[in-house]
């Protein structure tokens, strides 16, 4: 005797198509349908009142149905206090979306918060500055000036003589000495090898 093929659940499958074909529907199944039916839009102008979207809103009411399915048997469909049933479910479902939003860490959403924000190379350049600054203390007052006024005031060596009143070829020697003190400085500070 032929039998008709089945798809994996146990229903009979048309040949031609491919398609399953469902015999029936169970009880579960058409009470869900009429649980939907009747209480959808309710349960998302309920929902509607305590989330940002209409999107959220459908997630918490998919949520509901879902768990009224998997406690199908508690529910009678002559029962007049399915509604109520099912409000309860959903407000149990916000509870735990709440719950679970506020522990999650909240998002900075503020453009100038973030901006204010150190970058690496802000983090860098500040870093590179207190070296600098540490190196620069352990030069003499004469050398200091001298790689002050030619590096941070950008002075020429003729300025700079002019500025600090010493000869030009003393300011030559002095930001010599200067630089060599300032690597022997980095270097001990393990910043240059």
């Amino acid at each position: 005797m032929w039998e008709r093929p089945q798809d994996y659940s146990g229903h009979p499958v048309n040949r031609s198509s491919r398609t399953v074909v469902h015999a029936e529907v169970t009880p579960e199944q058409q009470l869900m349908t009429e649980l939907h039916t009747e209480h959808y839009d309710v349960l998302i102008a309920f929902v509607l009142r305590y989330v940002r979207n209409r999107e959220q809103a459908e997630d918490a009411v998919q949520e509901t149905m879902l768990r009224a399915w998997r406690s199908i048997e508690n529910v009678r469909p002559d029962d007049a206090a399915v509604r109520s049933y099912l409000l309860t479910i959903a407000r149990n479902v916000l509870t735990d979306t709440w719950r679970a939003e506020r522990r999650r860490p909240m998002l900075v959403r503020d453009d100038a918060a973030i901006a204010a924000a150190p970058s690496l190379d802000d983090v860098e350049s500040t870093l590179e500055g207190h070296l600098v600054a540490a190196a620069l203390d352990r030069l003499s007052t004469e050398h200091r000036e001298v790689v002050h006024a030619l590096y941070y005031d950008g002075l020429s060596v003729n300025e700079a003589a002019t500025k600090l009143t010493v000869p030009q070829g003393t300011i030559k020697s002095r930001a010599y000495y200067a630089v060599r003190a300032l690597r022997a400085a980095f270097e001990e500070m393990g910043v240059l090898r």
